[in-house]
């Protein structure tokens, strides 16, 4: 026993000596040394000041008097005004709030019939079993990657034999009818990340498959709902081409396109009151962004998890 004792005491000090040569060779990682963080820091600040570079030029020569803009391209106005603002929320046949609430019940429409029906389908896809799935599933994720200028020619012959054209169905009713592939994917995938035990325990209660998704499964998909919806209304919001194709009564005219009447193509164009209206018309997808970014980072980061 003393001569075990004797030898850990005598092995003690060479562990002690070994661990601290390892430690002093041991190096901090670059990444992770103090002058690597700071670069990286003002490396990101620099880039996404240049990102934003062209909205905070918007909004600064939204507040110059339109003989100044292109004249003075700085981002620091020599004068300030805010006639673009009061001039350019009259300047068209209604005022700029009454397109504003076009765009806002196109876009509200077009998020309920996008998160009821791709949810309906999501389930489907995800917990019921009927014939031929995979096949519609391959079927559905194929209409991903279709263009959507390929079907605008026959939607558009469609809608005029219906007598649709320049009203908000060929724009509401596709929600309607889960033409958005991508939601109903993501949906999909996040359906899959819960667990089927909480689909059975419903089934013993006596649930129903509406039942279950309406009190089980679509409260547990809050950050795909969310998703969904924030992609939607920024997508619906911004569309020019679908909204320009379908509405051409200047009573029906939403944001975009009632942005681009301030537009000449013979160059007489009011760019002061266009840009006032354009940072007016993005303060709701800022608005609805930052309600639901919480909801949106957590709907990306757990979807194809399991």
């Amino acid at each position: 026993m003393a001569t075990t004792s004797k030898r850990t005491e005598r092995k003690r000090p060479v562990g002690r000596r070994a661990a601290g040569r390892r430690a002093a060779g041991a190096r901090v990682p670059v990444l992770f040394r103090p002058a690597s963080r700071l670069t990286k820091h003002v490396l990101l600040i620099v880039f996404g000041l240049f990102m934003l570079y062209p909205l905070l030029w918007m909004i600064s020569s939204s507040v110059k008097p339109e003989e100044v803009i292109f004249r003075e391209p700085g981002l620091v106005p020599s004068e300030v005004t805010g006639e673009n603002y009061t001039g350019g929320w009259d300047a068209l046949t209604h005022s700029f709030g009454y397109y504003m609430w076009n765009s806002a019940v196109i876009t509200g429409l077009a998020v309920v019939g996008n998160l009821v029906a791709c949810s309906l389908a999501a389930y489907a896809f995800a917990r019921l079993e009927f014939p031929f799935k995979k096949l519609w599933f391959a079927i559905m994720l194929v209409s991903i990657m279709l263009p959507h200028h390929v079907t605008v020619v026959p939607q558009y012959i469609a809608f005029s034999k219906i007598d649709w054209i320049n009203t908000i169905w060929p724009i509401i009713l596709p929600k309607f009818l889960a033409t958005d592939a991508f939601f109903i994917f993501l949906m999909v995938q996040f359906i899959r990340t819960l667990p089927r035990e909480l689909d059975e325990a419903a089934a013993i209660d006596g649930a129903g498959h509406l039942r279950t998704f309406l009190q089980v499964v679509m409260p547990l998909c809050m950050p795909a709902l969310a998703t969904t919806a924030i992609f939607t209304f920024i997508w619906t919001w911004n569309d020019f081409f679908t909204q320009n194709l379908y509405l051409t009564n200047s009573d029906n005219l939403t944001a975009p396109v009632a942005l681009r009447h301030f537009m000449d193509t013979s160059g007489d164009s009011s760019w002061g009151p266009m840009f006032a209206m354009s940072i007016i018309s993005l303060g709701p997808i800022f608005g609805f962004f930052l309600a639901g970014q919480k909801y949106l980072v957590r709907g990306v980061a757990t979807t194809g998890l399991k």
